[in-house]
């Protein structure tokens, strides 16, 4: 399994309703330092089965959003979650 499909599988096991930072996901595909590199690649996520939305920057903010609608849409996704953030 490569890096891009190892950030997509643990960013389908973020619950509904939770959140994980990118550098949480770096930290568990065991690549501590790489969270702009799980940034990029959840950029060009397309698959509605992959909740990249559940990703945000370690400040609590919501951070960038590729998927059509940018980060607006994201916080709209978030906050259909009863999702909290700054």
């Amino acid at each position: 399994m490569n890096i891009s499909e190892k950030i997509y599988a643990v960013t389908r096991r973020i619950p509904k309703g939770m959140v994980a930072t990118y550098s949480d996901l770096a930290y568990a595909i065991g690549r501590p330092r790489a969270w702009r590199h799980v940034g990029n690649v959840l950029n060009k996520n397309r698959d509605p089965k992959t909740p990249c939305h559940r990703v945000i920057r370690s400040d609590g903010l919501a951070g960038g959003f590729g998927y059509p609608g940018g980060t607006a849409q994201k916080i709209k996704r978030l906050k259909a979650e009863q999702v909290l953030i700054r």
